[in-house]
């Protein structure tokens, strides 16, 4: 195998490494920080379809997701120890709600994350209600 050959193969492996642990990594409840929700109309009717954003906003990286048929929505942020606290906007239409990544860092087991629920043009961070509304959304 030539030099060149020899490179382009241990680069497709590295790569291959570099995926799939990122990939096992954000498997993890201390890697990640779910944004979950509903988006409804001003009537309170759900809005299928509606693209839900998650902007960090340190960092300008944008995690997306859109609403199913029940107005439901689920964003994934990776994110580590040390962004505790980290401003999260999250974005749907022409409403938006900024939210901090609140965690226990020490905590490695329970899951990371809020609800926020847009209505028409409102959105409510209902920290309360995530763990609940992630049961019930696992449980399908």
């Amino acid at each position: 195998m030539n030099a060149r050959a020899h490179f382009g193969a241990m680069a497709v492996i590295t790569l291959g490494f570099i995926v799939v642990g990122l990939a096992s990594a954000t498997h993890s409840p201390d890697t990640r920080f779910t944004v979950l929700g509903f988006v409804r109309d001003h009537a309170g009717s759900p809005m299928r379809d509606r693209p839900v954003q998650v902007v960090r906003e340190r960092t300008g990286l944008a995690f997306r997701g859109k609403s199913d048929g029940a107005g439901f929505y689920v964003v994934v942020v990776w994110v580590r120890d040390e962004d505790r606290g980290d401003r999260l906007r999250v974005e749907t239409g022409g409403a938006s709600l900024v939210v901090l990544a609140m965690f226990d860092p020490s905590d490695r087991k329970t899951e990371r994350g809020t609800r926020v629920d847009f209505t028409g043009s409102h959105a409510v961070e209902r920290r309360e209600a995530f763990r609940a509304t992630l049961d019930r959304w696992l449980s399908q």
